[in-house]
This record gives C-alpha cells, structure tokens and sequence, in this order.
C-alpha cells in the first residue's frame, strides 16, 4: 500500500500494525483493519485520532465528537494524499455513534432520553426525584 509507506514516512512517530479491525490505541498505534473498499479513508480516519491526540472521554457525547473531529481531520488528509472521501462512509460511521448514544441515554423504565452528568452517570427526569 503506496499510502501506508507515505504515512510511515510522514508520521514516524506512530507505530502501524495489523489487526482485526481498524482501531486507534492510544498513544501512538494505529491498527489497520483487513483490506476493503475504504481501507485508505479508514486508515486516515485512525491517523486522525493520532494526529488530534485522541485517548478517552468521559461523557458519552465526548466519544461522538471525537468521531466526528477525527473524520473532519481525515478528509484533509484525505485531500493531501489523494484518497477519495466517500460521505456516505464518514456518516454511516458516525451513525453508529450516534445510535450508541441515542441507546444509551434512553432511559430503561419510561424510554424517555436521559441525560448524563460529569461523573458519567445517566439520569432521567421523569423516573428520578429532583425536588
């Protein structure tokens, strides 16, 4: 892969390996998937992470807008390299985020969203007490 020797090159600082999926381990790895159509836009998309020093979050909604900040990241990347930036891609990717979180903050009695406060704990207004 012509790109992956680029990237190498361009950021030896980060340590590129095989895997099952394409992932980001924070600090430094970055692990490429097998081969598919988008392996190059995913493969900029885990260099993201990296390059915006991605590690955790700690509200939910954090995780979303890593994901969202690392596919803005990828898609200049992806004009610097020459890969194609497929948005059907980026935004089914982001849908599964915003799926998780849609799931995770419905609340599990009444099914009315919840909200999670700094501590990361979910809290619903209907079935909590707050007077």
């Amino acid at each position: 892969m012509e790109l992956l020797e680029r990237l190498k090159t361009d950021f030896p600082e980060f340590t590129f390996r095989e895997g099952r999926k394409f992932a980001f381990r924070p600090p430094k790895t970055i692990v490429l998937g097998p081969p598919e159509p988008f392996s190059e836009l995913l493969t900029l998309h885990e260099v993201s992470h990296a390059v915006l020093k991605h590690k955790t979050f700690k509200i939910d909604v954090e995780r979303l807008k890593m994901e969202s900040d690392a596919w803005e990241k990828a898609k200049e990347l992806a004009n610097t390299y020459g890969v194609t930036i497929d948005e059907d891609l980026i935004q089914n990717e982001l849908d599964t985020y915003r799926d998780w979180l849609h799931q995770k903050s419905r609340c599990p009695k009444c099914g009315l969203t919840r909200f999670q406060t700094p501590d990361g704990t979910y809290h619903c207004p209907k079935c909590e007490n707050f007077s």
